[in-house]
């Protein structure tokens, strides 16, 4: 790449740390030679849409697994392929993508898939950005199907997001109602396995998809992964044992390659910031600390307040009792002592336990199930995957949730306060 220069001497003409820094950008869609560790899941996904590529109909698929185990990466990836493999064979394939957490709903959705086409396009007719109905802008994402391609492939990026899901049924459905000839295949991604359950009886019939999973990278995977973006940094920048460092602490931590990415980022941030020439271990372990925050913060943002209600009690109950596990009646009686704290009607303790069941999927909290003796029988037992000072940090970023004694004034209480026995008007 030729180095840019600047007349304007506030601005460098060089980079002392960065090469090429898309390469650590979250929605870089890497070369092939750049994918690792996940071959299988390649073949699975252009095993259910690959049909498309000789003229036939694809099938739907939803995809689960935690935050950067490469499910968009990969959707994209197989959808682009598929896509030049059809036009080699003259069948007009679309790919069309949508991030359901910021288009969360059906209106939102359908106007973004309509204006993607139109992008793609020689589409005539104006789609207005607001003011209609979702209704309109399904009657041009046919047209437009219709008049210009074979067959699309549609990638829903976490799906869980979206407010209903119609928009299945809809795209699922569109040929079967004559709304169009296209062929449509649907790719749904989603952090939460627990999505099938709540599709109505109906949509899920007519969807009809097939279900993959993808499990984290390992050490050695995040190894080589890290290894494939060394050149997003200055020759000899980075420091002999970062990436093994970077890759470890993402491997014990979660096995998110997009996190280990971000940590790789946030180090060089860190080194050119403090006017470092290279990238030391050091910058990685401070890196570590601010992606660990921000993942959390990320992963509770749209989480509902019972779950961080959870989250908090569990780690309430870590920095006050001094142990590392509990029993899910112990954090529940915590929680519902919390939800009198912030006015909040408690659910019920078999609630509690399904928010924790989630929090576990998604990498937050590990559960254990203990054997506990003929007295007792089996129960769980429950820890953090992470500081709980980061939980309580994240959750207190909720306005509703703010006046929730801070880390430092919980480490403050006594190790006897376990249940009910935590008082906003201690910590005023």
């Amino acid at each position: 790449m030729a180095e840019q220069t600047s007349g304007d001497p506030l601005f460098r003409s060089h980079d002392p740390i960065f090469n090429r820094k898309e390469l650590l950008h979250v929605g870089h869609v890497p070369d092939e030679d750049r994918i690792v560790g996940r071959d299988d899941e390649i073949q699975s996904v252009a095993a259910e849409v690959g049909a498309i590529t000789r003229g036939d109909p694809p099938n739907n698929v939803m995809i689960y697994g935690k935050t950067g185990t490469g499910k968009s990466l990969i959707s994209r990836h197989v959808a682009t392929r598929a896509q030049d493999a059809a036009r080699s064979n003259e069948i007009d394939c679309a790919v069309l993508y949508v991030d359901c957490s910021e288009a969360n709903t059906e209106t939102r959705a359908t106007r973004q898939l309509a204006l993607s086409l139109k992008e793609q396009t020689g589409y005539q007719q104006n789609i207005p950005l607001r003011g209609v109905g979702t209704m309109e802008y399904y009657q041009h994402i046919w047209g437009i199907l219709e008049d210009c391609f074979d067959a699309v492939i549609v990638i829903l990026d976490e799906i869980d997001k979206l407010d209903n899901s119609n928009i299945l049924m809809q795209l699922s459905r569109a040929r079967e109602a004559q709304k169009t000839d296209t062929y449509i295949g649907v790719i749904g991604i989603s952090n939460k396995v627990q999505y099938r359950e709540t599709l109505d009886e109906r949509i899920d019939s007519s969807f009809g998809h097939r279900e993959l999973f993808f499990h984290p990278y390992d050490a050695s995977q995040l190894r080589e992964i890290m290894r494939n973006r060394e050149d997003a940094f200055q020759p000899d920048v980075l420091e002999g044992g970062t990436i093994e460092l970077c890759a470890a602490l993402a491997a014990k931590k979660h096995g998110d390659a997009r996190k280990a990415i971000e940590i790789l980022k946030e180090a060089g941030e860190l080194a050119r910031r403090t006017g470092s020439e290279t990238v030391s271990e050091s910058h990685i372990q401070q890196a570590q600390e601010v992606a660990e925050i921000n993942r959390i913060e990320e992963l509770t943002s749209g989480a509902t307040v019972h779950a961080k209600l959870a989250l908090y009690a569990l780690a309430s109950r870590i920095i006050t009792g001094g142990r590392e596990t509990y029993k899910t009646r112990e954090i529940y009686e915590r929680y519902v002592g919390i939800c009198e704290l912030v006015a909040n009607d408690p659910i019920t303790e078999n609630g509690l336990y399904r928010q924790l069941k989630e929090q576990a999927f998604l990498g937050v909290i590990e559960s254990e199930k203990t054997g506990g003796g003929r007295s007792q029988g089996s129960y769980l037992l429950h820890r953090l995957v992470t500081d709980p000072k980061h939980i309580v940090k994240a959750v207190r970023r909720d306005s509703s949730l703010e006046e929730l004694p801070t880390y430092d004034q919980l480490h403050e209480t006594s190790p006897s306060a376990t249940n009910r026995d935590l008082d906003l008007d201690s910590f005023a």
